[in-house]
């Protein structure tokens, strides 16, 4: 399936991915979703370019219903979908990875909110207070 692939160039186009993923979609609905989500509705000129690239990709069909055109993720589509979110996944894994921490007694990782104790000359991170309180330093 590696077709074009990179008109895939920011989040929004991403989100907008996984927008049709959820279910068909017209483009107004696209952007008032993205908007709301997001915090910034994008603006037509970015939103319809990208789904013109889409269908002629073959990962998206537009149907009519009267002036609305709705937009779908063809099974195509939806693999394609799939694997830019594996691949953002595998992104986003070595990103947090990079930011856990261990706790020093059971062992279990934590991303944030840690609780750090001085032993003598070293410092531990724990998982929690009662992790912090039961630890001997071994």
């Amino acid at each position: 399936m590696k077709k074009d692939e990179s008109f895939m160039t920011n989040l929004t186009k991403f989100y907008m991915l996984t927008l049709l993923r959820e279910e068909p979609r017209h483009g107004y609905d696209i952007m008032k979703e993205l908007g709301a989500r997001l915090g910034k509705k994008p603006s037509a000129g970015q939103i319809y370019p990208l789904l013109k690239k889409m269908q002629g990709l073959g990962y998206v069909t537009r149907s009519a219903d009267g002036k609305k055109k709705t937009y779908k993720l063809t099974a195509e589509g939806k693999a394609f979908a799939m694997n830019m979110m594996d691949r953002f996944s595998r992104i986003l894994d070595a990103s947090v990875r990079q930011r856990l921490v261990k706790c020093a007694c059971c062992g279990c990782e934590v991303y944030s909110g840690s609780v750090r104790q001085r032993l003598g000359s070293r410092t531990f991170s724990f998982c929690c207070t009662s992790c912090a309180a039961g630890f001997d330093g071994r």
